[in-house]
């Protein structure tokens, strides 16, 4: 799902799936709520109304579906921080890197078993 221009660049180790899944991010100047983009088990890519440093540390809570168009839910909790901010296009918001610095193991195998089954429905 990399466009090709940038399939020779990739630096990530994990796969990745679109994904709008929701998150709460807290910092010291308080929550802030929005959804990924896009997830990885090392990671998620989103987009948040004011700017957060680089490097910043955050607690992150995500409501994680156990599989792709899912109802049923597990919410995770870890620990992250911003690796990448950028103005997000047209709207005044900021497109922010997440990498997830404190994860329990079982988090990270859910994270990836979500990823995995992003992948099987969209080639079934």
């Amino acid at each position: 799902m990399i466009p090709a221009e940038y399939a020779g660049n990739e630096r990530r180790k994990s796969q990745r799936a679109l994904a709008h899944i929701p998150v709460r991010i807290a910092q010291e100047d308080g929550d802030i709520v929005t959804e990924t983009l896009n997830i990885s088990r090392s990671g998620a890519y989103c987009q948040v109304n004011e700017r957060v440093e680089l490097m910043t540390k955050l607690k992150v809570q995500i409501l994680l579906p156990s599989r792709k168009n899912q109802k049923r839910s597990k919410t995770i909790h870890c620990q992250g921080v911003v690796v990448r901010v950028e103005p997000a296009a047209r709207n005044g918001r900021f497109d922010v890197a997440i990498f997830f610095s404190e994860i329990a193991q079982r988090d990270a195998e859910s994270i990836n078993d979500y990823v995995g089954s992003c992948f099987e429905q969209d080639h079934a």
